[in-house]
């Protein structure tokens, strides 16, 4: 390993791999500040930066592989470097992504953060209510948008009209916001869709079902992002969640020639918000039958909002019939919610959305899909200074199925 002084500004240290690079080289790394892990790879191959949490993360490789300590390869890292991971004070930036610099700042910076909402359906309306009544602590502000005559107003009057007695200015104020003021924030929601099946519709993958009209509306507004030079966090909650995140990625980093130039949306800035009620499903059916008790305090979720989905009954006791099982009834719910006659949007909204993004913002552990290896994948990861995902000593059958669901989220163009 080899350190660095940054010559442009003197304010970071480096740590590489990597020999030849053009700084000053230091002997000894701070045993106070940040320090910053420069490797090499193709731009939006993988996360252009990231939090290192363990040593086994430097390294130029990413995948599946990044969610198990039992799969990454052996890192060599003396005791000031590991100190220095277990203190939090190491983050990794792509030296090959054409604005490796603006990825040296932490992300996302201090304060309460400016939220624009666009779309105001029955998810972004639900959703709208939770942030507003539960994220007083991290939210200045919410814009709401709709291009349908009369729905931004109905919910900004309504919204405004709930308060604390006494402490008014306790919760978020609601305004609108014109479509052209939809990135002047910190925090854009994507909660539009162009198709939701109706409930007659009670069989087969119901989400995916809205991708190509769904991807469509992604891609124009992460280009009207990439115009702006958004530099906040990009939310899709709409589904299907994970490839809509991966065509906004994509198409937001193409010039007009559709040639990929790595200037639009970074990778840190993309999350999908649709794990958090397979996770909240999950604990439902584990709640209400003793076989799967161990989810409550033992098992995780991992994978897409919808077919692909990966419960895990329990990671130290990882039993592959049961979590198999479990999986199947949550992925299934919202079929259940349907056969009963009703659209299955309040759980997603609140789980999915308003919990898991106050969690996100607050720098808390949550569920939510983050880019790893070329695809979106949910993951239970937080935010705080960069993306960082959690790494457990995955079973080997554990960790097949959610090498097969990242192949199969590959394949979605």
């Amino acid at each position: 390993m080899y350190y660095y002084k940054d010559t442009e500004t003197f304010s970071y240290t480096f740590c590489s791999h990597l020999a030849d690079l053009p700084f000053p080289r230091v002997s000894a790394l701070p045993v106070a500040d940040e320090i910053l892990y420069l490797f090499r790879r193709p731009p939006l191959s993988g996360r252009d930066s990231f939090s290192v949490t363990h040593p086994r993360l430097l390294t130029d490789r990413e995948g599946t592989e990044t969610l198990s300590t039992r799969h990454l390869p052996e890192v060599a890292a003396d005791g000031a470097l590991t100190a220095a991971i277990e203190e939090g004070r190491v983050r990794a930036v792509n030296l090959s992504h054409p604005r490796w610099r603006e990825l040296l700042v932490p992300f996302p910076g201090p304060g309460k953060k400016r939220v624009h909402l666009l779309a105001l359906g029955d998810v972004g309306s639900t959703l709208l209510t939770g942030l507003r009544l539960m994220g007083g602590d991290v939210i200045s502000s919410i814009g709401i948008c709709d291009v349908r005559p009369g729905v931004a107003d109905r919910w900004a009057f309504e919204l405004n009209q709930i308060s604390l007695p006494w402490d008014y200015d306790a919760l978020p104020a609601v305004d609108i916001i014109s479509p052209e003021q939809l990135f002047d924030c910190d925090v854009f929601l994507f909660c539009a869709s162009r198709f939701v099946p109706d409930t007659a519709v009670k069989t087969g993958d119901v989400r995916m079902a809205q991708y190509e009209l769904n991807r469509e509306l992604v891609v124009q507004y992460a280009r009207q992002a990439r115009k702006a030079k958004f530099q906040g966090l990009f939310c899709v909650v709409s589904d299907p969640v994970d490839p809509l995140c991966r065509a906004a990625l994509l198409e937001s980093n193409k010039d007009d020639s559709g040639k990929v130039d790595g200037m639009g949306l970074a990778t840190r800035q993309i999350r999908g918000f649709g794990l958090g009620v397979m996770n909240a499903r999950a604990a439902y059916y584990a709640k209400r039958d003793p076989r799967f008790t161990s989810f409550l305090t033992e098992g995780r979720s991992f994978g897409p909002h919808g077919n692909g989905l990966i419960i895990a009954n329990s990671i130290e006791h990882y039993d592959d019939t049961l979590s198999r099982e479990l999986t199947a009834r949550t992925v299934h719910a919202n079929l259940e919610m349907r056969e009963m006659g009703f659209k299955p949007y309040v759980a997603p909204a609140l789980s999915s959305g308003a919990l898991s993004l106050l969690l996100c913002l607050r720098g808390q552990w949550h569920c939510s899909s983050v880019y790893l290896g070329g695809v979106f994948m949910g993951v239970k990861n937080r935010l705080q200074g960069d993306v960082a995902v959690e790494q457990l000593p995955l079973p080997e059958a554990l960790y097949r199925r959610i090498q097969n669901t990242a192949r199969e989220l590959s394949q979605i163009s």
